[in-house]
């Protein structure tokens, strides 16, 4: 039986987004899925939107005691417990370019005799992505960024506070005019953005919003980054957005050694990848910042330099990311019912391959 989806709620502090909406319920229902919504205090969405959307509203967590042909559907990190998994969970795992704890997890897996479809590795015949944040992924690590340049110039401790989602992007753009408009006026000039992936989708989120602030952007993507970093031009620059997802190890882009160079612009380092694992072109820092605490200062001294490397920021604007994302996931739920289709198998194979990897390296 594929036939029914569990809309499971989420565990992460602050992510307040939904991989479905209560229209899209609506949608899946009308199809003949059965859809089981937890109730979550902390998503954007009220649990009272989705009443009425043909699904089942159940308590937060009991996925765990859910149908084993259920797929359980979310976005974030399941609880960290060490108890087997035994359903089809689809979400963004994290565990397949040797994040913290990718092991333990498909240990779980294998334990419980579960499969996990990483929405990552959701990919069509040329390898894109079928669904993702990107966009506002982009538009928020460009915000945050921001944000941060501004709050440094106008001396602020810390320089980025604990960070609250925003009831849309126009309340959050207006917030950034008047920072942006308060600093200005004490440095002189409109901070200076470089972009590295700018013609992905990510990029194309951050440099939405630059240009919706009227900011100067340097747009780099793989033409410029071909030859190898680190690039002493990033340091040219007030504010650096990472935007580049990594699939193999690359040189660096930067370095600790090269943003220790005399003369260095770049106080912020908006990384919208997150990626501090093996593959992190910027490796000058090992764990992600969070909503509670955004910011790690990389260097001290009278030009100090501030890192941003939140793994959820679309959770900034939920509503519209959720949406947004939702809608692109749709058509591939909707195929659930009959024989995978080569979208799901493409990661149900990837899963395999890296559980094999776990049990070849515990014999």
């Amino acid at each position: 039986m594929n036939d029914l989806i569990w809309l499971r709620a989420e565990s992460k502090p602050m992510e307040a987004r939904s991989a479905l909406t209560p229209r899209l319920v609506r949608r899946l229902v009308a199809h003949g899925f059965i859809v089981i919504v937890e109730r979550s205090p902390q998503r954007a969405i009220a649990d009272a939107a989705f009443a009425d959307s043909g699904c089942k509203l159940v308590p937060s967590g009991v996925w765990r005691e859910a149908p084993k042909h259920a797929f359980i559907l979310g976005l974030k990190d399941l609880p960290d417990e060490d108890t087997p998994l035994r359903h089809r969970h689809i979400y963004f795992g994290h565990a397949y370019k040797n994040q913290k704890g990718w092991e333990r997890l498909l240990n779980r897996f294998i334990q419980g005799g579960g499969q996990l479809f990483d929405i990552e590795y959701l990919v069509d015949d040329a390898g894109r992505r079928v669904a993702a944040f990107g966009y506002w992924a982009g538009f928020t690590g460009c915000a945050v960024g921001l944000k941060a340049w501004a709050g440094q110039h106008l001396g602020k401790k810390p320089v980025l506070g604990a960070l609250q989602a925003y009831p849309s992007k126009n309340e959050l753009i207006a917030e950034l005019r008047r920072d942006l408009a308060r600093a200005v006026e004490k440095t002189g000039h409109k901070p200076s953005i470089i972009v590295i992936g700018a013609k992905g989708r990510v990029g194309a989120g951050a440099r939405e919003l630059a240009e919706i602030l009227e900011l100067d952007v340097t747009p780099w993507d793989v033409e410029e980054t071909a030859r190898g970093g680190p690039f002493a031009q990033i340091l040219k620059h007030d504010v650096f957005i990472n935007c580049v997802l990594v699939q193999k190890k690359i040189p660096p882009f930067v370095t600790l050694e090269s943003l220790s160079a005399p003369g260095r612009q770049l106080s912020v380092i908006s990384d919208v990848s997150c990626d501090p694992g093996e593959y992190n072109p910027l490796p000058i820092y090992t764990e992600p910042t969070s909503f509670a605490q955004p910011v790690f200062q990389v260097m001290n001294g009278e030009m100090p330099l501030y890192l941003i490397a939140i793994d959820h920021l679309p959770s900034l604007l939920p509503v519209e990311a959720s949406e947004d994302f939702g809608q692109q996931l749709l058509p591939h739920l909707l195929t659930l019912k009959g024989e995978m289709t080569a979208v799901w198998e493409r990661a149900l194979r990837v899963f395999r391959e890296k559980s094999q990897s776990v049990r070849n390296e515990t014999r």
